[in-house]
């Protein structure tokens, strides 16, 4: 069911910018960090979790893959909105910190895939 869906998103958005709050304020800024990265992640553990322990009936599955699909599309949209300009004048710091993490990324993916052993994380799409 979709809504189940909708309401899990939720918690993790929620959590997320809660989180990326409590960041900015230990590193003494005035500003949300990371909030919409960390409710991805949350959102990818967390339903993987409760997928893997069966408490995600079939409709709850899809609805999280249905939200999940339209939420990173939003989030990548939001970060390409970003001022790239203002991060170039900025320093070489932001120009780093995009590379580092490209390359973490490259580096995570073979890493994730000996993890999940070839099983698919998305539920049976078949009725």
């Amino acid at each position: 069911m979709t809504i189940y869906g909708t309401s899990f998103l939720a918690f993790c958005v929620v959590c997320g910018l809660l989180g990326g709050r409590l960041l900015g304020w230990l590193l003494g800024l005035e500003a949300n960090v990371g909030g919409v990265g960390v409710a991805m992640i949350l959102l990818i553990v967390a339903g993987g979790k409760l997928q893997a322990k069966g408490l995600l009936g079939p409709a709850t599955s899809r609805g999280v893959v249905f939200w999940s699909s339209i939420y990173i599309p939003v989030v990548v949209a939001m970060a390409a909105s970003q001022n790239v300009a203002g991060a170039l004048r900025g320093g070489p710091v932001a120009i780093l910190a995009g590379v580092l993490s490209v390359v973490a990324c490259m580096v995570l993916v073979p890493v994730l895939s000996k993890i999940g052993n070839g099983r698919s994380a998305l539920p049976d799409q078949n009725p």
